[in-house]
């Protein structure tokens, strides 16, 4: 097991929390129904950057409350110039370098949205947490089980302190999945026995390494095909569904077992797919699916059958006739409706916290992972009880510590071998 761990660039070691802790906390400005303007920082300023700011903008413009982006933070300055000009944010608030994070929220910004890659998000959360920020912060939220319990330990610090954390899930926010959700807690299709959560699809994107690069820019650039920086797409992108799984069945898995596998993929160490056994305990079941393969059949969505009825995740539902409460949204894209919600939960002083729901959901994730990677039966009690589990301890390497101090040794671009 050890030499297998090894070859994964897994490393035992202790949380995150606290760590790497430099800026100088300041305190974000009050905000409550009053309020007529609020200020965000942005920290991660690629595509889901750009598209997390244009979703806070509306969801403001929804809300009748003026923005202002008080900064922009990136690994590479070029990318925080980019976003910051098209924001009206002035060039010495642009911020390069794997410790932009720090600026950025040393600014007397409201809000700070985290959209770096997942490998930064425990530490960057703790960071604008520590600060007094309210965050929103992309799903997953890490990429192995240390990073998850940092996480959960700084949502309880954000209730402490009265901030929210919101998750970019959206689907917790879309009218059909709420009313599905509340239907079937209404009793409309009995108990839940099984279904199948699935995300097949393509590999996004890949970037080459360029002559001379340094194996730190390489990583960050190309992040998307490393488990070290992304957690894999079983945790990247497959989270959604596996969120949703966890939502409608109110609890987590007891195990994973499953297998997976690399066949086309061309750079990174990741697998191209995955086929996981969740059992939830009682006889429940849920096969979790996902692919990154292009040429193959694209579908992504959930299932669930019950003793009553069937639900497709937030769409048709059949089963018996129950009474439920209006749902209303203020917007129909998930992802402007989230940013909505955390605004309006602060202004009216009773702040959302995400935190625990996203990073049990970001476990399931890195639950079946290394259960593929490795061949063997993982549960849940492995990764947030049992300190005695091998597993308890695992950490992708390089860590966003090692980002800042200089000292990334990039991993081998070969997948995981089970068994070894």
């Amino acid at each position: 097991m050890n030499s297998s761990i090894n070859r994964r660039s897994f490393l035992g070691t202790s949380t995150l929390i606290g760590a790497g802790m430099a800026a100088a906390p300041l305190f974000a400005g009050t905000i409550n129904q009053d309020t007529k303007k609020v200020k965000v920082g942005l920290i991660g300023c690629g595509g889901r950057g750009r598209g997390a700011l244009g979703d806070f903008k509306q969801a403001c413009s929804v809300l009748g409350i003026e923005v202002e982006v008080t900064a922009t933070g990136d690994a590479f300055k070029e990318a925080a110039e980019g976003v910051g000009k098209g924001n009206g944010v002035p060039a010495e608030r642009c911020f390069g370098g794997f410790d932009a994070y720090k600026k950025v929220i040393a600014t007397d910004c409201d809000f700070v949205l985290n959209a770096t890659p997942p490998a930064f998000r425990p530490l960057h959360l703790d960071a604008a947490v520590e600060a007094g920020k309210h965050c929103f912060i992309e799903k997953p939220v890490a990429v192995d089980p240390v990073g998850v319990r940092a996480v959960i330990a700084t949502g309880e610090k954000a209730k402490a302190k009265g901030l929210a954390i919101v998750a970019g899930t959206q689907r917790r926010h879309q009218a059909g999945y709420l009313r599905n959700k509340a239907l079937i807690e209404a009793g409309a299709i009995g108990q839940i026995k099984g279904g199948v959560v699935q995300w097949n699809g393509t590999v996004p994107w890949i970037k080459k390494r360029n002559a001379g690069e340094s194996e730190a820019s390489y990583m960050a650039r190309n992040w998307l095909n490393f488990t070290e920086m992304s957690g894999d797409h079983i945790v990247e992108q497959h989270v959604h569904n596996l969120d949703v799984a966890v939502w409608f069945l109110g609890k987590l898995p007891v195990s994973a077992i499953g297998f997976g596998g690399r066949a086309r993929r061309e750079t990174g160490n990741m697998f191209d797919f995955f086929s996981i056994d969740l059992d939830f305990g009682d006889g429940v079941h849920i096969h979790s699916q996902c692919r990154q393969i292009s040429g193959t059949y694209q579908g992504v969505g959930e299932f669930f059958t019950g003793t009553e009825g069937n639900c497709y995740g937030g769409g048709k539902l059949t089963g018996k006739q129950v009474q439920i409460a209006e749902i209303k949204v203020d917007h129909d894209n998930g992802q402007v409706q989230e940013h909505i919600d955390m605004i309006r939960s602060v202004m009216a002083g009773k702040p959302l916290n995400e935190a625990k729901s996203i990073a049990e959901s970001t476990l399931v994730a890195i639950m079946g992972r290394i259960s593929a990677y490795t061949g063997d039966i993982v549960r849940t009690r492995d990764l947030l009880e049992d300190a005695k589990s091998p597993y308890f301890n695992l950490t992708c390497t390089p860590t966003a510590l090692d980002f800042e101090s200089g000292s990334v040794k990039m991993p081998a671009e070969v997948p995981p071998v089970p068994g070894h």
